[in-house]
């Protein structure tokens, strides 16, 4: 039996176009609202078309003593190609967290699977 974390890819961002990039302020204070951003394709361009696209992006958060990860966002891409109208795959969640921890994101390629990646926040 295959199960679906053993799916899961993961690469360098800066040379594999399908990793999702966790966007971070530099530092954050507890209890102080920031911005995080999500996106495919920084380096190298994801193709987004109706052959090859990303569907979608989770975000999750794991602050440091939990055992969980907290989902932050579902974030599904819809257009892709109707009528000439294409989403990007770009997310952003403003919100604010008690504790550091970890932020992880994984998208969806239609064409290439699960991509991961994970980012820590510093206070």
């Amino acid at each position: 039996m295959k199960y679906l974390t053993q799916t899961v890819q993961k690469g360098d961002w800066k040379a594999e176009k399908h990793v999702p990039i966790i966007h971070l302020p530099e530092e954050v204070k507890a209890g102080e609202a920031f911005e995080v951003s999500v996106s495919v394709g920084d380096e190298i361009a994801h193709p987004n078309t109706v052959e090859h696209h990303i569907a979608w992006i989770k975000l999750f958060f794991q602050p440091e003593d939990s055992k969980f990860p907290i989902e932050v966002g579902s974030y599904q891409f819809a257009a892709h190609g109707e009528a000439e109208v294409f989403s990007a795959p770009l997310i952003q969640a403003k919100m604010t967290v008690a504790a550091k921890g970890t932020f992880t994101a994984i998208s969806y390629c239609n064409l290439h699977g699960l991509w991961e990646s994970a980012a820590e926040l510093v206070f």
